[in-house]
C-alpha cells in the first residue's frame, strides 16, 4: 500500500522498504557485536523501543521514499537493540533449570505476536485507512513504552547486563526430572 499508492514507487521501491529494516537491525547488530551495552541497558532499551514507534511513526506520515526507507532502517536498528537486551536479560535472569521452558514460551509469544500484529494492522488499516492505521500503531506503541517504564521500574532501572541475578526458583514450581531407566 504504501510503495504503491503513497510514495509512487515501483517493485524496486518496495524491495528497499521491505529490505531497509532488516538492513538496519543487520548493520546494529554488527554494531552490538564489537561494542556491546555496558550501562543502562533497562533504559536503553526503553529508550530502543521508543525509537522504533517514533520511526514508524515518521514512516505512516512520509510520502517520500527516502525518508521512508531511512525510517525504517532507524526501526531495524532499533528493534535489534531492543531484542538484543531483552533476550540477553531473558537468559541471564532464568534459572538453569527453568531456561528451556521460559525460551519455549518465549518464543512462542514472539511467533505469535508476529501473526497478531499483522492481523491487527489489517484490520485497523481496513477500519481507519492505512496512514491512520500505521499513526494509531506508532503512538500506541509510545504510549506501551511509556506504561511500561512506569509500570516497571525494576526494569527500567536495570543497569548492567551482567550483573543481573537469576531469579531464585521454588523447589515446588519445578517439575521433578524425569528418572534415567
Amino acid at each position: 500500500m504504501y510503495a504503491h499508492e503513497i510514495l509512487h514507487v515501483g517493485p524496486e521501491g518496495l524491495g528497499a522498504l521491505r529490505s531497509s529494516i532488516a538492513i538496519g537491525a543487520f548493520l546494529m547488530g554488527l554494531y552490538l557485536g564489537v561494542r556491546a551495552i555496558k550501562r543502562h541497558a533497562g533504559l536503553i532499551m526503553f529508550a530502543a523501543v521508543a525509537v522504533f514507534g517514533i520511526a514508524n511513526l515518521v514512516f505512516a506520515l512520509s510520502h517520500w521514499f527516502w525518508l521512508s526507507f531511512g525510517a525504517l532502517l532507524i526501526a531495524g536498528a532499533a528493534d535489534m537493540i531492543s531484542v538484543y537486551v531483552r533476550l540477553t536479560l531473558l537468559q541471564l535472569a532464568t534459572p538453569d533449570e527453568m531456561r528451556g521452558r521460559v525460551n519455549a514460551v518465549n518464543m512462542l509469544f514472539i511467533g505469535a505476536s508476529n501473526e497478531l500484529g499483522e492481523f491487527e494492522s489489517g484490520v485497523t488499516a481496513s477500519w481507519f485507512g492505512t496512514v491512520p492505521a500505521a499513526v494509531i500503531g506508532s503512538v500506541g506503541t509510545l504510549a506501551i513504552v511509556g506504561l511500561w517504564m512506569w509500570r516497571f521500574p525494576v526494569l527500567r532501572r536495570t543497569d548492567r547486563l551482567d550483573d543481573v541475578e537469576e531469579e531464585p526458583v521454588a523447589p515446588s514450581s519445578v517439575a521433578p526430572a524425569a528418572k534415567s531407566a
